[in-house]
């Protein structure tokens, strides 16, 4: 099996890399692992997966990342499987009101590469097999610390997690028809902007541990 490892910063996967620079573990199964860093943002991620598809295509994608938790009931750190994905802030507000692309009639809601206004990925088996909770995520060009939109992206999204990468990838990889994973760990709750309270730290190292349990498995 061919693999590709997509992070937005080197930062994200290295205790991965590290690990992967040590083990020998990974000789003795058929997977052969790429590792694509993107850069910030879905633009940045969009270009970085195409061009690299023009060379490879590999069976599985996995795109592994911190982000934003909506929900304070749950702990930082937990790392989340994303079951679908969207752009949540393209679209404009109207008499106060945001209208997404779909709500404007500019993208038809079951228009390929999209179900029901989102970017769900098909992989259910996949999904099943990777033992994390789900989660339905978004993805935005600006931080949410605005109460009112964040309210609305939880009420209409049933969003849980917040990123700047993951619809990027579920749009390149449905449009190419490329198995694909989004690993998501929280390391913040959405609207905190005060640093310190945030845990990178754990949930980097949450994240890579799950990374390296779910690949050494596959």
């Amino acid at each position: 099996m061919h693999c590709l490892l997509v992070a937005a910063t080197a930062g994200e996967i290295a205790p991965f890399t590290d690990h992967l620079s040590q083990t020998d573990k990974l000789d003795h199964i058929e997977l052969d692992i790429d590792i694509l860093v993107t850069g910030v943002g879905a633009v940045a991620t969009t270009y970085a997966l195409t061009r690299y598809l023009r060379y490879k295509k590999p069976d599985l994608v996995i795109q592994a990342g911190v982000g934003g938790l909506f929900d304070r009931s749950k702990p930082l750190g937990t790392v989340f499987a994303i079951k679908q994905d969207l752009m949540a802030d393209m679209g404009v507000v109207e008499k106060k009101e945001f209208k997404s692309l779909t709500d404007l009639g500019w993208v038809a809601a079951n228009e390929m590469p999209y179900k029901k206004s989102v970017l769900v990925n098909p992989a259910s088996t996949l999904l099943k097999r990777v033992k994390l909770p789900k989660a339905n995520a978004i993805t935005v060009n600006e931080i949410s610390t605005n109460k009112e939109r964040i309210h609305y992206y939880e009420q209409k999204y049933k969003a849980l997690i917040e990123s700047m990468e993951g619809a990027a990838l579920h749009y390149v990889c449905l449009q190419e028809n490329i198995s694909f994973l989004q690993l998501r760990a929280a390391s913040n709750y959405i609207g905190e902007r005060n640093k310190k309270n945030w845990q990178l730290t754990t949930a980097i190292n949450n994240l890579n541990a799950k990374l390296i349990q779910l690949l050494e498995n596959l």
